[in-house]
């Protein structure tokens, strides 16, 4: 299996590709994960020059939420949902630290659409680990990433606001 991916150089190979997007179409809101992915979008719309971002904290919507649910609402710092702008006919760009099997990213879904129908969603990641449960795939990706099937990929965000990735194990 491949190392840990450099966070940082996923994060630059992200944010390139998302400055090209606002280049061709700059009306998008983006609302990044609970809570890594809300770090990312964070520092996203600050290096895009957006005047806002979301939160989206799907632990309410999970399927395993007997068994992670509660966890992950203490987990996620206080990040409750927050959308300071129209869901309703927006743009949405949904953004995560890691795709793995699509099943947070459909629990995201059931929580946006709980605010309202946006036009158009598309997923920003740091790391894609393509191991699907559900056909998911992100249209902006830092970079596609191999680790043991026993592994997790876990985002850190040090001091100085820059992103780091550690490897547990599951």
């Amino acid at each position: 299996m491949s190392s840990i991916p450099n966070a940082e150089d996923l994060y630059q190979t992200l944010l390139n590709q998302l400055r090209e997007q606002k280049k061709i179409s700059p009306d998008f809101q983006l609302a990044g994960l609970a809570s890594g992915g809300a770090w990312v979008a964070e520092r996203l719309a600050k290096d895009l020059g957006l005047s806002a971002h979301g939160v989206i904290n799907v632990s309410f919507h999970r399927d395993d939420y007997a068994e992670k649910g509660i966890k992950a609402l203490n987990s996620s710092e206080g990040m409750s949902t927050k959308l300071p702008f129209e869901v309703e006919g927006a743009h949405m760009i949904l953004v995560d630290d890691v795709l793995d099997t699509g099943r947070t990213v459909r629990a995201a879904l059931n929580e946006l659409f709980d605010y309202g129908r946006p036009a158009k969603v598309d997923l920003a990641v740091l790391a894609d680990r393509h191991r699907r449960q559900l056909p998911v795939d992100a249209t902006f990706k830092g970079a596609k990433v191999k680790m043991a099937d026993n592994q997790i990929l876990v985002l850190e965000q040090l001091d100085d606001g820059r992103f780091s990735f550690t490897a547990e194990a599951q």
